[in-house]
């Protein structure tokens, strides 16, 4: 069914019989079908399933734009992140110090703290992630760091540790700082996936409310999505003069998530307009293939130093690419990792992508991982392995030399 070539350390796979199956069911597309904006209406725009890691349409994704407050997004992966570690807890109390209040208090969008106000960690994630607080933001930074520039140091650590290299912060909400604050919509993305992937229950519970309310003062959230488009919970919206309005935002059907970047939008209006649609477009335009059943082995990865010389590759769940609807192109896919892989691994981890291609579509990067784990070797178990490894090799350049 599958036929198989490792080069490289790449295994090609010309995906026949399970990956030339039917489509998955679909709702009919509607008569009208969105349309993905155009440059004027969003100089930057991205659309990824992040289920499939496809990239559905893209203008301009590393392009560096300032992204207000989409910043804080950042801030609230690092406080799950610190939550999940149990260095900071949701009952914790902090104050909002007079350096703060001097800095922060009623400045752009806030949950009206005071000088001295005692505040919860819990209320001040809410405040961020669901009406923008400005001041929550800071007095969380002030709070746990000590100081608001320790937690932004803390930020570009995290964001490194992500991949973001073309992202750098210098506040924690951001708030116009001279260009200091940058990022760009595939670092969007990834920290997205990030986010989603590590601290579902978090982002479940802290983010996508359509307000808050806060010593009885009720706002609402400005997300564009929510309450108005089927399976959509978030994340940031952004907006100053220099940057315009920004938005990154996700939604989720039949176990399909796509997420969106768009910046430089000129007007909140024209924001709520183009999010739809996108996100309507990128759910209708396409048909998912199915490529594999949950827990069915991709293919193997080369082990170095292991007590075994191969890993078992799988996904996480079923998996799945889009097409053009009516599309009946013929897909290639190839399993790529860093290898070969080194022992030990453990059951779970992350360690290859498959990349799925087909005429006239983008290509989709899914992650595999191991299926069980791998101990590093022994001494006896090593020198075996070495051997095997060479007589491997021999037996595949003797392949190469028959016509």
């Amino acid at each position: 069914m599958i036929a198989a070539l490792t080069h490289r350390l790449a295994l090609s796979l010309v995906l026949l019989g399970i990956f030339a199956g039917p489509a998955l069911a679909q709702l009919p597309l509607p008569r009208s079908v969105p349309a993905p904006p155009t440059a004027e209406e969003a100089p930057v725009a991205l659309l990824v399933d992040i289920t499939s890691g496809q990239v559905l349409h893209a203008r301009n994704p590393d392009r560096r734009f300032m992204p207000a407050s989409v910043t804080k997004v950042m801030t609230l992966y690092l406080a799950f992140e610190l939550i999940s570690a149990g260095k900071l807890d949701p009952a914790q109390v902090y104050v909002m110090s007079p350096a703060v209040a001097r800095d922060w208090r009623r400045k752009g969008s806030t949950m009206f703290l005071d000088e001295g106000e005692r505040v919860r960690v819990d209320d001040l994630i809410l405040g961020i992630a669901n009406v923008s607080a400005n001041d929550g933001a800071a007095v969380l930074a002030e709070g746990y760091a000590g100081s608001v520039a320790g937690w932004t140091q803390a930020m570009n650590e995290t964001a490194w540790r992500l991949g973001m290299s073309s992202s750098h912060f210098g506040t924690p909400n951001g708030f116009p700082d001279e260009g200091r604050t940058f990022t760009t919509a595939n670092d969007l993305v990834r920290l997205a996936r990030a986010l989603l992937a590590r601290h579902p229950d978090k982002f479940r519970h802290y983010i996508g409310r359509s307000g808050f309310d806060y010593k009885g003062i009720a706002q609402v959230n400005h997300d564009p999505l929510i309450g108005r488009v089927v399976g959509a919970d978030g994340i940031k919206t952004g907006f100053t003069n220099e940057s315009g309005f920004s938005y990154l935002g996700t939604a989720q059907r039949n176990g399909q998530r796509l997420v969106m970047v768009l910046a430089g939008v000129e007007n909140a209006r024209l924001r709520a307009q183009v999010a739809r649609d996108y996100i309507e477009w990128g759910f209708a335009a396409f048909e998912r293939r199915h490529l594999f059943d949950r827990g069915v082995v991709v293919g193997q990865a080369r082990v170095q130093d292991g007590e075994a010389r191969h890993v078992a590759l799988v996904g996480k769940g079923a998996l799945a690419v889009n097409l053009p609807r009516g599309s009946k192109a013929a897909l290639k896919g190839t399993i790529r990792y860093a290898g070969p892989l080194r022992a030990p691994i453990a059951a779970g981890q992350e360690v290859a992508v498959l990349e799925v291609t087909a005429p006239g579509s983008a290509t989709a990067r899914i992650p595999l991982y191991a299926a069980e784990a791998v101990r590093l070797a022994g001494p006896l178990d090593r020198i075996f392995n070495a051997f095997a490894l060479r007589l491997e090799r021999m037996v595949s350049a003797l392949a190469g030399l028959v016509p």
